[in-house]
């Protein structure tokens, strides 16, 4: 039997989920010898055209082109993963989702006309169905590899959906908020960092975005008691998850 093939594609990113693949180094060259790399513009400039068995996608929809594309890669993918912020939540560039897009074109660019883009920014999802989504700006290297395998193995992902405060239960890390006050996004963020920021002392700022259980309306009374007023609150969450944070509050 032929390898199962393997594609990653770009969309509106900064390219960073691909580069934790690269980054795998001894584990992707096991990886390689498991699979073919039919598509991986990051990794060389050899394609070979579809159908793949696994494809996975970094970056979300933010022009016409954009959305267009995502339909002709899910048309072509077995199994279609989303990879990152932008991929599965919108990404930072979803920020303009709350603002007049044209006037950031007007203000951004000289020659406005020429720049053709949709008034959100929006996740992979909303465009095409997706077989699971992989959270994190970047991802995380270790649950990249699990979601490959699992899916090359014929297996469902074991990715938890604990929040980033289990993280820093496992590792013994002091909880910033109840010993310092520090405004944290770990108990509504979802878990794959290793709680990095927490055992520096400082807050999670959920580059992961939500966790599987999200309670924001009962965070935001303690963002509040550790000083943080309406507006401090609305730019804590107006990051890299920000489209999938506001969609939380509203519901």
């Amino acid at each position: 039997m032929s390898a199962p093939t393997l594609a990653v594609f770009k969309l509106a990113s900064c390219d960073g989920c691909q580069l934790t693949l690269l980054d795998c180094e001894d584990e992707l060259l096991g990886l390689a010898g498991q699979v073919r790399i039919s598509h991986f513009l990051e990794a060389s400039s050899a394609v070979r055209p579809g159908p793949y068995d696994l494809t996975l996608v970094e970056g979300s929809i933010t022009t016409a082109a954009d959305a267009e594309r995502i339909r002709e890669i899910r048309a072509a993918s077995r199994h279609l993963v989303t990879i990152g912020a932008c991929a599965t939540a919108g990404g930072i560039q979803a920020l303009r989702n709350f603002a007049d897009v044209d006037e950031y074109r007007r203000t951004v660019y000289a020659r406005p006309e020429y720049i053709s883009a949709l008034a959100t920014s929006t996740p992979v999802s909303a465009h095409v169905d997706v077989d699971f989504e992989l959270r994190g700006c970047p991802i995380d290297r270790r649950q990249l590899l699990e979601v490959i395998t699992a899916y090359l193995s014929g297996r469902k992902p074991d990715v938890p959906d604990h929040s980033v405060c289990f993280e820093c239960k496992r590792r013994g890390t002091v909880c910033v908020t109840v010993a310092h006050g520090t405004p944290c996004l770990g108990p509504v963020t979802h878990a794959g960092c290793g709680a990095i920021c927490p055992a520096y002392g400082r807050g999670c700022y959920g580059c992961f975005g939500p966790s599987g259980s999200v309670n924001l309306p009962a965070l935001i009374p303690l963002l509040r008691r550790d000083g943080m007023d309406d507006r401090d609150t609305e730019r804590f969450l107006h990051t890299f998850n920000t489209a999938a944070f506001e969609a939380e509050l509203r519901s």
